[in-house]
């Protein structure tokens, strides 16, 4: 008897395991968000890539759109002397030959990683 007790309640704790299992939805996988930048197709400037769409300012051709990742890492003058302009590969300033800085894009609902000593 104390085996046919036994065996029911495997036969039961697996059943239940398998309908909860069955049940439970998994969750969607998250996408990267992108979002468009906008380059020169002939790559006079680089890898320097614009937020707005209009015309490269050496070749006067229109800017190409793509999409990248939003988190993708950039690079940009410590200095600021483009302003906020960023590249995607890593170089020189063209205006003060400066080593470009790398940056990533700030989620501002993300405050992981802070350290507010």
């Amino acid at each position: 008897m104390k085996h046919v007790r036994m065996m029911l309640a495997i036969a039961m704790a697996i059943c239940s395991t398998t309908i909860v299992n069955a049940q439970v939805k998994k969750s969607p996988t998250v996408k990267a968000e992108q979002k468009m930048v906008y380059s020169c197709p002939m790559k006079c400037e680089g890898s320097k890539t614009y937020d707005k769409p209009g015309k490269c300012p050496k070749c006067n051709m229109k800017l190409k759109a793509k999409k990248v990742n939003a988190t993708a890492v950039n690079y940009q003058c410590p200095m600021k002397c483009e302003g906020e302009k960023m590249y995607t590969a890593a170089g020189k300033c063209p205006t003060c030959n400066m080593n470009l800085k790398e940056v990533t894009a700030k989620n501002t609902e993300d405050h992981k990683g802070h350290n507010h000593n």
